[in-house]
């Protein structure tokens, strides 16, 4: 039969191909294409960002301040480190952990004066010191990045004083605005940052420490508050009964005048120069030098963004810093994505060409002089599940990972001598492990102002005591931190002056040493029951007959929490005591720790600096959380110890120093205000191509050292998830042999029905 004769090409175009075939085709071709798509890479990056010179990383919860005079969480430093320079840094390869110069010159050395404005020797004593200058000079040539602020018009004035609604309809983050400009970094933006740290709208969280040192500085606070009150005062007064105090200031923010009053522990030397003058002798200031606390933030920027119009935009200082660092704010999406983009007029910095010994053999060497930064862009992905973060990380689209409970084991894989170490399936996708002991406590304690487990009786103490040794934090860190972290005997965790290891070092009313094996181990529960006995406790109970009932506060409000919260019930229960939960949000928490009104809780610390000052002011008596809302929230009270931490705390670290952090160390564990837990061991895991890699717990500004291969990334993250069309391949094969049958009785039904 000729083409021309089949009747089924007269009624459909094609020979041989019937309508009802032509569907179930499509179907299966539609079919087809829909499970290929579904087998594609999950990749969740846009199509122009392949191969960039990007870091993708992640956050888990939105930054609440990005403005560094109210920071203060590590997650928010990770942010606005890379965009702010105080004057000093810690160097990113040395330990101990050494301070150097970022945009000062050098790293100065206080000038110690008594009252006849004498020079004092740098080892002086404390109470003969009566002020102490610090005189800081700045690098010339630095600038800020670009932006609107520093714009100026034909006249020289701003360009972006004066801004409506309407001009900024159109408006979403201040890279929208045409006109950019710059300057240079001055020694007025480090003072008037430090002025920001007094001013009551800024609410900064360290104003009250720096208040005890920094000449005026209380005074000075005190002034702007008053101005403040006089400012709402007036415009109450001509607003009338209508005023609404917050809608008011957020239409018409309120920008105190600085320069009315005078702050005579900041002083001005010249355009590349300043000094800062405490009232006392404090060598843990210079620390606070490397803090963003501590940064510069130029006046043209707070002009800019105390603008009603921007701010009813919330485009704020708290969203959108102004910096002179490697990177400036790209895009702030904090429920989605926060990328951080090359600062193209960052002055010149190179990396380092020293390091600790062994870092030239690991290869850290490498880039040794290089200028600074190496990657060009950083992008943070809101990840808030583990999951899948944790397997985006193995796709390669996260350049780094922790590790949480769920993925240890296939993460990590523990010796035969109890070091941990990767995986088979790690090490063959060529992942690196970065372990270090973090310079933090997390600890459990009690409130010593409570009548039940408080007290400086020695009835008291060896209730506390039994408590500690009951509570096993060996067994707390094998079962909720997968052996990540090592037990603490003192608030002062390893790697901060002060630290004393092997038997000199262990709490003695907790542990005994095991000379054989050369390591401290835990009382037994018989000796506890027994010091529960002493304390008036035989068995839990009281000379009454009635069970000791402890209530313990904590904000664990997650599903995974439960656990914990039974093991420390179940360790009590092994001294006879009832522990009563008592879990709540975060912010009642707070309120309870506030107003004393708990027993027992848990906490952590996480040093600000490397000092034992830093750990030990948690337990001075002045810093009570019940009395002066500080942070010693066990409110805890030992006038000896108050008294040698105040000797203590202006010392340098000389064997002068440790003689007495050793006796303020025992009176700690005698008293027994906090249980002691534990310092947490980190790991971290990077991809082959991440390059520069080193744990620094102090630095916040490590991410303008870091390299990475994007081509090596590309190639894996494409070889690592090639789709598999075999399961479509095959499904496609099924569906089509399961179709033959009725494709069959279709064709044949139709030739009948056309000879009939």
């Amino acid at each position: 039969m000729s083409l021309f004769e089949n009747e089924d090409f007269k009624k459909t175009g094609k020979r041989g191909i019937k309508k009802p075939e032509i569907k179930v085709l499509w179907v299966f071709i539609c079919f087809l294409a829909i499970l290929a798509g579904g087998c594609t890479p999950n990749n969740p990056y846009r199509p122009s960002e392949s191969g960039s010179n990007t870091f993708y990383t992640t956050f888990v919860e939105p930054p609440k301040h990005l403005d560094p005079a109210r920071s203060y969480s590590s997650d928010e430093y990770d942010i606005i480190a890379q965009i702010y320079e105080p004057p000093f840094q810690y160097h990113y390869l040395i330990r101990p952990y050494t301070l150097v110069p970022l945009t000062a010159e050098e790293v100065p050395l206080p000038v110690y004066l008594d009252k006849a404005g004498r020079r004092l020797p740098e080892d002086v004593m404390p109470e003969r010191v009566y002020r102490a200058v610090y005189g800081i000079k700045i690098k010339k040539g630095i600038k800020y990045q670009l932006h609107p602020a520093f714009a100026r018009n034909a006249e020289g004035g701003l360009m972006y004083a004066n801004l409506t609604g309407a001009g900024v309809k159109d408006i979403k983050t201040p890279q929208d605005f045409p006109v950019k400009g710059t300057r240079e970094l001055r020694s007025d933006d480090y003072i008037y940052e430090i002025m920001r740290l007094a001013d009551p709208l800024v609410e900064s969280p360290v104003l009250s420490i720096l208040e005890k040192y920094i000449l005026g500085l209380k005074e000075y606070a005190d002034a702007l508050r008053a101005d403040l009150e006089e400012v709402r005062k007036d415009r109450r007064a001509k607003a009338g009964p209508s005023y609404n105090q917050t809608t008011d200031e957020k239409e018409n923010p309120i920008a105190l005048d600085y320069r009315r009053h005078p702050l005579p522990g900041v002083e001005k030397v010249n355009d590349y120069a300043y000094r800062i003058v405490l009232k006392t002798k404090y060598p843990q200031f210079i620390y606070w030098l490397a803090m963003p606390f501590f940064s510069p933030v130029p006046e043209e920027a707070i002009v800019f963004y105390k603008q009603g119009a921007l701010a009813d935009k919330n485009i704020t200082l708290d969203r959108f810093p102004v910096g002179t660092g490697p990177y400036m704010m790209e895009n702030f999406n904090p429920n989605m994505e926060i990328s951080l983009a090359r600062n193209k007029d960052f002055h010149h910095e190179a990396y380092p060409i020293a390091g600790d010994k062994g870092d030239k053999e690991t290869g850290l060497l490498n880039d040794a002089d290089r200028a600074l930064p190496f990657i060009g862009r950083i992008v943070f992905k809101l990840e808030k599940e583990a999951i899948p973060r944790w397997n985006k990380f193995l796709q390669g689209y996260f350049d780094n990972s922790g590790i949480t409970s769920d993925s240890f084991d296939q993460a990590v894989a523990i010796s035969s001598a109890g070091k941990p170490g990767l995986t088979d399936a790690m090490r063959e996708k060529g992942i690196s492990l970065i372990t270090s002991v973090r310079p933090s406590t997390y600890y459990s304690g009690f409130n010593m102002l409570d009548d039940a487990v408080g007290g400086y009786t020695p009835e008291k103490q060896k209730l506390r005591q039994a408590i500690s040794i009951a509570l096993d934090y060996e067994e707390f860190i094998e079962i909720f931190n997968n052996g990540r972290g090592v037990s603490a005997m003192s608030p002062v965790p390893p790697g901060i002056f002060g630290h004393i290891e092997g038997e000199e070092g262990i709490n003695r009313y907790v542990y005994s040493w095991d000379g054989l094996r050369k390591k401290p181990v835990r009382r037994s529960i018989e000796y506890a029951r027994k010091l529960m006995a002493e304390a008036g406790y035989p068995g839990g109970r009281d000379r009454e007959g009635r069970p000791l009932v402890i209530t313990f506060d904590n904000p664990w409000t997650g599903a995974d929490s439960t656990p914990m919260i039974n093991w420390y019930i179940k360790k009590f229960k092994l001294l006879g005591i009832q522990l009563e939960n008592r879990t709540t949000d975060y912010n009642r928490f707070q309120e309870k720790m506030l107003k004393g009104n708990f027993q027992f809780f848990s906490w952590g610390w996480n040093a600000d600096y490397p000092d034992p000052e830093n750990f030990f002011f948690l337990l001075t008596g002045t810093n009570s959380k019940f009395k002066f809302q500080g942070e010693n929230v066990a409110n805890y009270s030992n006038p000896e110890f108050d008294r040698l931490f105040k000797i203590m705390e202006n010392m340098e670290n000389s064997n002068a120093r440790l003689k007495v952090i050793k006796e303020m160390i025992g009176m700690a564990q005698k008293d027994s205000p906090w249980l002691w837990g534990y310092h947490p061991v980190a790991f971290a895991l990077y991809h082959r191509w991440i390059g520069n890699v080193k744990s620094n717990a102090m630095a916040n500004n490590t991410m303008k050292y870091i390299k990475l291969g994007a081509l090596e990334r590309e190639n894996l993250r494409e070889e690592w998830n090639r789709p598999n069309l075999w399961p479509v391949a095959i499904v496609l094969a099924i569906l089509v042999l399961g179709s033959l049958p009725a494709i069959i009785a279709v064709r044949r039904k139709r030739r009948e029905g056309a000879r009939r």
